[in-house]
């Protein structure tokens, strides 16, 4: 007689968060960083792989599109079967792809959902058709909680640039007057001693977050970072202020505690382990 396995009757789930977003062979960004992040946060990742990079600390060398039917795919396997807490949406590289992620969010209700607007990597290298810039912002800014563009990405969605506060207070105004829902705007770009990010939200609600710069080069990944923790944290049932601030801290802690260590001959990553905690688990309200 076969002995059948003892099963254990599931009372948990684990806190889930779905990256869509391009993959960084390098491992300093993208997917990679995107699931350091998860795990160091407690939570459990999942992806849906838009695009893979060759690249490394010192640059990107080739991209290679995943094609949009396979990208839909990932997806639907992914929420139908193990759902999703909060989802993080990174690198789309063309028209298609934006399209059919928005489509997803519709097609499963999806909630909690963070865009970093990848368009140009540290590098200099474009990571966007320029086609598929517009088709974001009337696809998905109306459709996700937060976007967290850099101020070179900022700059190509607005129009302006962008050389101090006031101009950035301007930029984040006008990006939720393009349909965004709240805007985490970060100034690591301006010069100066003092990094200064900006949350703003449709009501005007606005926090500075202000801090003495990290002096190191190894920042590869840091957008990525801070916005795949902001999804841990929301995944956590954290509210986005407080989520924004998490992983804000977070982020200063991993540059900090990654800026003596070389790794490659570029911009290394950020050292995403640096006070990782067990995985969270949290009741589970419904049986499927």
């Amino acid at each position: 007689m076969e002995k059948k396995l003892f099963e254990v009757a599931p009372a948990f789930e684990y806190p889930r968060v779905l990256s869509i977003a391009g993959s960084d062979s390098g491992g300093g960004a993208g997917i990679q960083a995107d699931l350091k992040t998860f795990a160091a946060l407690g939570c459990f990742g999942m992806t849906a792989i838009t695009a893979l990079t060759a690249q490394n600390t010192q640059g990107v060398r080739s991209i290679h599109g995943v094609p949009p039917q396979m990208v839909s795919d990932q997806i639907d396997a992914v929420l139908e079967d193990i759902g999703a807490s909060a989802v993080k949406i990174g690198m789309l590289h063309s028209p298609d792809i934006v399209q059919i992620v928005a489509d997803a969010i519709d097609r499963h209700a999806l909630r909690s959902v963070v865009l970093d607007p990848v368009m140009v990597a540290t590098s200099g290298a474009v990571l966007i058709e320029n086609s598929a810039i517009s088709i974001l912002v009337r696809e998905l800014f109306s459709r996700v909680t937060l976007i967290t563009p850099n101020l070179d990405e900022a700059e190509l969605l607005v129009g302006m640039t962008l050389r101090n506060e006031s101009e950035m207070q301007l930029a984040a105004e006008k990006l939720l007057s393009m349909g965004a829902h709240a805007v985490l705007l970060k100034g690591g770009h301006l010069q100066g001693d003092v990094v200064a990010d900006l949350l703003m939200t449709q009501e005007r609600e606005s926090l500075w977050m202000r801090a003495p710069r990290i002096h190191t080069r190894n920042t590869h990944g840091t957008g990525c970072t801070l916005s795949s923790a902001i999804a841990a944290h929301l995944a956590l049932g954290i509210g986005l202020l407080e989520a924004v601030r998490l992983a804000h801290a977070y982020v200063r802690s991993a540059l900090e505690a990654g800026a003596s260590v070389r790794t490659g001959a570029g911009e290394g990553p950020l050292n995403h382990g640096h006070s990782p905690v067990a995985m969270r688990l949290k009741p589970l309200e419904e049986l499927i």
